[in-house]
């Protein structure tokens, strides 16, 4: 894999160009566990952590990666890394973050295409259906 085969396109390499960004590493966030993250540059996976001016900048939890997001990173061992800059987002799945009055949760970010799936045995529900394609 690489990383046109992750979605890399013409507008986020002008924009890396454009922002001085072209010494950074560029990799998709791929999982995020509470505030880790790995991140694919379509040839291997790092682990990764925003760096302390991203988390002191941060407003909101919506400033931190997401899955999806495209990042300028510095990769510092094999298989390690720090999230400097979070490129800009083209869409967002988002939803009321559980237990947190006013606060959204993200789902995920840079969607091009999404399925839905659900089996149709014992747990087949349309009203879940609904409700993701309401999402949508």
């Amino acid at each position: 894999m690489n990383l046109l085969e992750l979605g890399l396109n013409n507008e986020i390499a002008a924009y890396l160009k454009d922002n001085q960004l072209s010494n950074f590493s560029i990799g998709r966030v791929t999982q995020e566990h509470r505030e880790r993250y790995v991140v694919s540059d379509g040839e291997n996976e790092y682990a990764a952590e925003i760096s302390g001016n991203l988390r002191f900048s941060a407003n909101s939890r919506a400033d931190f990666p997401a899955v999806g997001d495209w990042v300028a990173m510095t990769i510092y061992d094999s298989d390690q890394a720090i999230i400097h800059k979070i490129l800009p987002r083209k869409s967002v799945l988002e939803r009321q973050a559980v237990g947190k009055f006013g606060e959204i949760q993200i789902i995920s970010t840079n969607i091009d295409v999404a399925f839905i799936i659900q089996a149709i045995n014992n747990n087949f529900s349309i009203n879940r259906l609904e409700r993701y394609l309401t999402i949508c």
